[in-house]
């Protein structure tokens, strides 16, 4: 297995970054099947897919959701040997090495799930539980040990809530740290309009809250999530680890329409200006890599080397280029730059910028507008500039417009462009030698 640098959390305890203090920009992507629906073929299409798009993390399972302990691999293998997770099969475990290393010779880093929830606790009634503490410390050893020297980042749960099972999550955690030697950050994937710091957020091995928002509804206030994970102490770094996907029937039901790449935009940027240090997307057909002849779950309908090239799946790294293109580990979140009426619901507007809280230092300020149904006027004294440049840019695009260069007075007052539906308005301190937005990595 290659060797790599491991992460570790920034010094404020807002964001992951790499041991040279750049940061790492968690941007990923829900392969929940890839170990074990995939045949090295497939698996590389997908993951040469997603690092020329930009991704970061693809997030998998081990122990598959679907079926994953009686219904073997492409190549005829199961996970586990009389379904213990005290005995692994290595001829399966061979097949998952391969995707960590193609992976991370594509610069990719796996958010790897041990196993889905279903196998830990039977809060769902699914009578398919195989863990106890003793084999979950035993599994977490083992896979720690197998990848110590690989780019991953351990995801706990899967789509589960763990109550009455803390102590099992705990002797994995435990696992994996005796195994690794405490090289990979760890966090918890839960089930839906739920964050691990609602319930784990003290727990001494989760390095970062992750939350779900979900596939209920449209127009999902996600913020609310993170900014609840935000103001938690001690500060830990948090994410939406699985927003609405693309593709998805709205409430599981085809009749409400279906997820499109404006919800998924919308659901990035309200997280990622709320305070999220990065963002995971998703596809229904891909999580699953459905195609015809295999069963769909909850209505998938695309076939997943279609799917591959959904528009969201080309959006999602001009989120990432326009928060990199700007001094990022001094982000923060705040509502407090709006002068007219933030709205709710569809017309909610989300703003970050650089600097401290309640100290008025910033270099830019970034504000996130869903629709085109409003102008906006904001706080400029909150940028320590005398003169202003300002920029629509295209979260769809990737493009920046100049708008002008401006004394600052204190106000600023503007309307969206006449095209749309979603824009994001960038205000620069102008003597700070910024480039457009979306251009480049500032250090």
């Amino acid at each position: 297995m290659d060797t790599c640098q491991p992460l570790r959390i920034s010094d404020n305890g807002r964001y992951l970054v790499h041991q040279d203090g750049s940061p790492f920009f968690y941007l990923g992507d829900t392969a929940w099947e890839l170990f074990h629906r995939l045949d090295r073929q497939e698996a590389d299409l997908y993951l040469r897919n997603r690092a020329s798009k930009g991704f970061s993390v693809i997030q998998a399972v081990v122990l598959a959701e679907e079926d994953g302990l009686r219904l073997p691999n492409a190549y005829g293998e199961v996970p586990l040997l009389s379904r213990d997770p005290a005995q692994p099969n290595e001829a399966y475990f061979r097949h998952v090495d391969w995707i960590v290393e193609r992976a991370a010779a594509l610069g990719l880093w796996i958010g790897m799930l041990p196993t889905w929830g279903k196998y830990v606790t039977d809060v769902w009634g699914e009578r398919q539980v195989v863990f106890d503490e003793r084999n979950a410390r035993a599994y977490g050893r083992f896979l720690g040990e197998r990848y110590r020297q690989a780019p991953i980042i351990w995801i706990l749960g899967g789509d589960r809530p763990p109550h009455g099972v803390e102590a099992v999550y705990t002797a994995m955690a435990e696992g994996i740290r005796e195994g690794d030697g405490g090289r990979g950050l760890m966090t918890y994937h839960i089930s839906g309009g739920l964050s691990s710091g609602m319930l784990l957020h003290d727990a001494p091995w989760l390095d970062f809250n992750m939350l779900q928002s979900g596939h209920a509804r449209r127009c999902n206030e996600n913020y609310h999530f993170v900014q609840q994970d935000y103001r938690r102490s001690p500060p830990k770094p948090c994410l939406d680890g699985e927003p609405c996907y693309e593709d998805h029937p709205i409430e599981w039901s085809p009749g409400n329409g279906w997820f499109n790449d404006s919800d998924c935009r919308q659901a990035a940027y309200w997280a990622l200006f709320a305070g999220a240090h990065g963002h995971t997307y998703g596809c229904h057909d891909i999580w699953q890599f459905w195609q015809p002849g295999r069963a769909p779950v909850s209505h998938a309908r695309t076939p997943w080397r279609e799917a591959l090239d959904l528009p969201g799946s080309y959006q999602m790294r001009w989120a990432r280029n326009l928060l990199l293109s700007r001094p990022y580990l001094t982000r923060i979140p705040d509502q407090s730059l709006f002068l007219s009426q933030n709205g709710g619901g569809w017309d909610h507007v989300q703003a970050t910028r650089d600097g401290a809280p309640e100290v008025n230092d910033a270099s830019y300020l970034m504000v996130y507008l869903p629709t085109l149904r409003r102008g906006i006027e904001i706080d400029t004294q909150k940028l320590a500039a005398t003169r202003l440049r300002s920029w629509w840019y295209d979260p769809r695009q990737g493009t920046a417009l100049l708008i002008e260069e401006r004394q600052n007075v204190g106000r600023y007052r503007l309307q969206m462009p006449d095209s749309g539906p979603d824009w994001v308005l960038v205000v620069d301190d102008a003597d700070a030698g910024y480039p457009p937005p979306g251009q480049g990595v500032w250090r």
